[in-house]
């Protein structure tokens, strides 16, 4: 089954459901069960806890439930293997994928980070598979409520003038060639869940958000995601990627209305020693 089709089914079914909040003491919920067949099947899951392989940063309580910081890191393999996917799942979210990511060679690294809502006190788990075959699990359990269902923090009108507008920001002023840089994308989207009362006419909103993100560098693929409204509203996204030469670092999103927006910038690589 797709990943985008896991994704839309598991909104559809668990779309309704809250249910009693995961226990902090036990990370083994019904939900997650569902989950990890419909993501792994029957396939072992190996509970990292010393992060070996991957390793999840997630608050113990957040700020606010509806821009809640993560940050999946992974570590270097022997042998040539690497992270070629991680999964972001949200155990109590009413759709508990909040995204997939795929990583491509040129990557570099499978790291990322966002911001996700969090509607009820719940288990974080970031999977990792492995180019061997092998799934990693690091898991966090973060204090949070109501991140799904709280309004929009900016005017809607607002939002949907800035609708698909995205900014590509390189962290550092010289990107070198040969070797995993870090960049950010930010995207001007609502991203609706569709569980948020407009304050002004107190009709729901209806869901619209984004669900594919993909880059390149150089027509060459980085990364690419599967997404939800688990994403924060003006969703952002960290991750690397590795240029060998000047080339065209791009993003192409396509949101639940199958709105497609694009942006792109022009990079020049330093030589390393130069």
């Amino acid at each position: 089954m797709k990943i985008s089709r896991v994704l839309a089914v598991l909104a559809a079914g668990f779309l309704c459901v809250t249910g009693a909040h995961a226990a902090a003491d036990g990370s083994d919920t019904a939900i997650w069960g569902k989950v990890k067949n419909l993501l792994v099947g029957d396939r072992t899951v190996i509970d990292d806890t010393t992060g070996a392989v991957v390793e999840l940063e997630a608050p113990v309580r957040a700020e606010d439930a509806a821009v809640v910081p993560l940050a999946v890191r992974t570590k270097e393999l022997p042998g040539g293997v690497r992270v070629t996917r991680l999964h972001l799942v949200i155990d109590e979210n009413p759709s508990p994928i909040g995204g997939t990511f795929t990583f491509a060679p040129m990557a570099g690294r499978a790291d990322i980070e966002t911001r996700v809502r969090i509607e009820a006190y719940s288990w974080v788990r970031a999977l990792a598979e492995t180019s061997d075959g092998k799934i990693y699990m690091a898991r966090r359990y973060v204090k949070a409520s109501g991140g799904c269902s709280a309004p929009a923090g900016k005017d809607m009108e607002e939002a949907l003038a800035r609708l698909g507008k995205m900014k590509i920001k390189l962290e550092e002023d010289a990107v070198a060639a040969g070797r995993p840089n870090a960049a950010q994308l930010m995207i001007s989207h609502p991203n609706s869940s569709g569980l948020a009362m407009d304050q002004v006419t107190r009709l729901y909103v209806p869901p619209h958000f984004v669900r594919r993100v993909e880059v390149s560098y150089g027509g060459e693929p980085v990364m690419s995601a599967d997404v939800d409204f688990s994403i924060s509203e003006n969703p952002n996204f960290r991750f690397w990627f590795v240029p060998k030469g000047e080339g065209e670092l791009k993003a192409v999103i396509v949101d639940s209305k199958d709105l497609k927006f694009e942006s792109a910038v022009a990079i020049r690589p330093a030589l390393r020693g130069s």
